[in-house]
């Protein structure tokens, strides 16, 4: 169970059968369809908490640290598109992410994310079906830690995954506010037009969103893009990440992954490509 970490009295994830669970998925379902995003504050409860940021403290110092310049697409330049489309779009990155092969089962972010209610939790708030909600199989992405300090942030972007839950676990001294447009893009149209008016400033559909340690955040990343302002002061910024694909052996990209993580291992190469579909990453 996860008493000593969740405020299950107030999120019943435990409690599938109840009236309670029933209303708390009605709520979620609704924002999700809204927004594109969903969140639950005070997931985590004090207690759970400290132990979370004791196990970010330790893990901090793993964290792949790159200083790069990306597009929203992660991906490379490509010429045969005219100059200031958004694949030719390059901003200044700095940021550091853990890798999920120092997160033990034991640990307090790996249990949260392996307990046998939160994946049907998630997919229930999400409205998807077994067949099409799955943990990432992705050895250094599953649960991951992102680390922002002072004066790093993260451009925009689109998520690899179709789904991203984030578990804020500390903020910095100031800063760090995520912005997004939901429903950006579809499976279908990359909307680079309307991609390239908020590159170009349009903040009309920009959203503003000021997590609280403890807040779980269902989000739509793949579809919304989305940016987290830098950070400033000493403190640095925690946020764990869950990921849930569609596609049963989801695994990263290999460029994505050596990206973010500084290093790829067999199973990305093996399982490159393996989407159900074109959106660029």
């Amino acid at each position: 169970m996860l008493t000593d970490l969740v405020d299950l009295g107030r999120y019943p994830i435990d409690c599938p059968d109840s009236r309670a669970y029933d209303q708390m998925i009605s709520d979620l379902r609704r924002e999700l369809d809204e927004d594109g995003c969903a969140v639950l504050p005070g997931f985590v409860h004090e207690a759970g908490l400290e132990v979370l940021v004791k196990e970010a403290d330790a893990v901090a110092p793993q964290a792949h640290r790159s200083f790069n310049r990306t597009n929203a697409y992660f991906t490379k330049d490509d010429p045969s598109f005219g100059i200031g489309h958004p694949i030719r779009r390059f901003y200044d990155r700095s940021n550091a992410f853990v890798p999920a092969d120092n997160f033990t089962r034991t640990g307090p972010l790996r249990r949260i994310y392996e307990f046998e209610g939160f994946m049907p939790f998630i997919r229930d708030a999400l409205n998807e079906s077994e067949d099409r909600f799955f943990r990432y199989d992705d050895p250094l992405a599953d649960v991951i830690i992102n680390v922002v300090e002072e004066g790093q942030g993260f451009p925009w972007h689109f998520d690899t995954n179709n789904y991203t839950v984030t578990l804020a676990i500390q903020n910095g001294e100031t800063g760090g506010t995520f912005e997004y447009v939901p429903n950006l893009r579809t499976t279908e149209d990359e909307n680079f037009r309307e991609v390239a008016s908020i590159l170009d400033g349009d903040m009309s559909r920009v959203r503003e969103l000021e997590l609280q340690p403890g807040d779980l955040q269902i989000f739509k990343g793949r579809y919304a893009l989305h940016r987290v302002a830098p950070v400033e002061g000493a403190r640095s910024r925690y946020v764990g990440i869950f990921s849930f694909v569609e596609a049963e052996g989801m695994c990263g990209s290999v460029e994505r992954t050596q990206q973010l993580y500084g290093r790829v291992l067999p199973r990305h190469h093996e399982r490159e490509g393996l989407r159900k579909d074109q959106l660029l990453d």
